[in-house]
């Protein structure tokens, strides 16, 4: 009898291709303490994740790191943990804490003047963080005060840079976006965000879904446009994982800065209308966030809404936070940031305590929804009302400083309007953004001003 032998073919992925942020399995560490801070009952997993973690990339790793997903997935709450923070808008709804306080009226004029301020300032605050994003302050401050820049209160130039300080610094300073080298501001996933949201309202209008939003991602970026939890969500998209569940599949990034980064177009077409604002933002932090995440996000779309209305700080940040679970860790933290304020705790001892709480060195710290919600905070508070000095202040406290730089430039312009913003800001951006929007490449500011105006309710 003749036995005929046959071979079972598997074909496997080539694990050593993987950009960093696709696989699950990369960030082990950083699920185990998004986990922990999420309050799940996983300590005793420690080790397991550890080891795992070491592991070279790999079947083996990829394998064991499903194991720990399916932990993590159905671990249970430690029963002590003091935080409610759902992820859907009904929940989130409940858990608000109204805050009421005076309004400014305003006419088309004034608003123009305030939404041209909104986008100017983004891009000029994220202008300002651009070239220092990824350094730490154990490099930052001494950088600051050599080129006579400290405390920081303008542009970093290329000609504050010397070959002896590429040398010196370990933080890559060769090639950067200065200000004097820019013709625009470069592309940059800050501003394209900003620009691709106007985009979805002109596609989808004002009832957009979140389901829209993801179609919008995968039609008008390449994957190269997307990081972090953003890539991990884009992936997901691609593989069948659907808002909300593309938040949640294998995404230790849930919590990130991402979505807190994308909500300002909905402060623009919403003046004076927070919650509407942060609806609109929920429905786009939901594709690719959770929790904080989602917070984030609708904190500072919150935010600008109530700039468009009043210049109390206080108030805008209040506003915000009124769009936000009382019960969130996010609330909690910008809470003790004001209070701190109010007691006349000083900048320097501010942003002591936000370096005690979070650690910069770690990608988890740095670049997490609640650390640089804090620095925005601080900004807002410390700034004085002054735009220029608001986004120093805000990109000298380090962590993420292009995105809290156009955060607080965001709001500052909102607030303060065009008019207000020193053309010593305003020129190197030169009325153009850059973006990797397909279709849309460079756009004027003022023509991006002009159609948010007709995207107004």
């Amino acid at each position: 009898m003749t036995v005929n032998n046959t071979t079972h073919i598997k074909i496997k992925p080539d694990f050593e291709s993987n950009d960093f942020w696709e696989p699950y399995s990369s960030d082990l560490m950083v699920e185990f303490q998004q986990a922990l801070d999420e309050g799940l009952d996983i300590e005793k997993y420690k080790d397991v994740f550890t080891c795992v973690s070491m592991l070279a990339k790999g079947e083996t790793k990829t394998n064991l790191s499903n194991v720990l997903y399916d932990v993590v997935l159905n671990a249970k709450k430690n029963p002590e943990y003091k935080y409610i923070e759902p992820s859907t808008l009904e929940e989130i709804k409940e858990l608000r804490k109204f805050h009421s306080f005076k309004e400014n009226g305003f006419d088309a004029s004034s608003l123009k003047n305030k939404i041209h301020g909104a986008w100017m300032g983004r891009v000029c605050g994220c202008l300002l963080g651009k070239p220092l994003e990824g350094i730490r302050t154990n490099e930052l401050i001494p950088l600051l005060k050599e080129t006579g820049n400290y405390p920081m209160h303008r542009y970093v130039l290329s000609t504050d840079i010397t070959e002896e300080m590429c040398d010196k610094y370990s933080f890559h300073l060769r090639n950067k976006a200065y200000a004097d080298t820019v013709d625009g501001m470069p592309v940059d996933d800050d501003t394209n965000y900003v620009v691709l949201a106007q985009k979805i309202i002109e596609d989808y209008g004002r009832d957009f879904s979140p389901k829209n939003v993801s179609k919008a991602w995968i039609k008008y970026q390449s994957i190269e446009s997307y990081f972090t939890a953003e890539k991990v969500a884009f992936l997901n998209f691609l593989n069948g994982y659907e808002p909300p569940k593309s938040a949640i599949y294998k995404n230790p990034y849930r919590e990130w800065i991402g979505a807190q980064i994308r909500g300002d177009y909905f402060g623009y077409i919403n003046p004076g209308k927070p919650e509407l604002a942060a609806e609109m933002a929920f429905r786009d932090a939901s594709i690719s966030h959770v929790k904080n995440g989602i917070y984030g996000e609708m904190f500072v779309s919150a935010m600008i809404a109530c700039a468009a209305v009043t210049d109390n700080i206080e108030d805008i940040i209040l506003g915000g936070l009124a769009q936000i679970p009382h019960t969130s860790r996010l609330h909690e933290a910008i809470i003790n940031v004001l209070n701190d304020y109010k007691n006349g705790v000083s900048l320097d001892d501010c942003r002591k305590k936000i370096h005690s709480k979070f650690d910069e060195h770690s990608g988890y710290g740095w670049c997490h929804t609640i650390s640089n919600a804090m620095i925005v905070a601080a900004a807002l508070l410390y700034g004085n009302g002054d735009f220029g000095e608001s986004l120093c202040i805000a990109v000298q406290t380090g962590f993420d400083t292009d995105c809290n730089g156009a955060t607080v430039g965001s709001i500052m312009g909102m607030r303060n309007g065009i008019k207000n913003i020193d053309d010593v800001w305003t020129k190197p951006v030169n009325d153009k953004i850059h973006t990797s929007i397909f279709g849309v490449d460079t756009v004027k500011i003022s023509d991006c001003v002009e159609k948010t105006l007709k995207q107004l309710i």
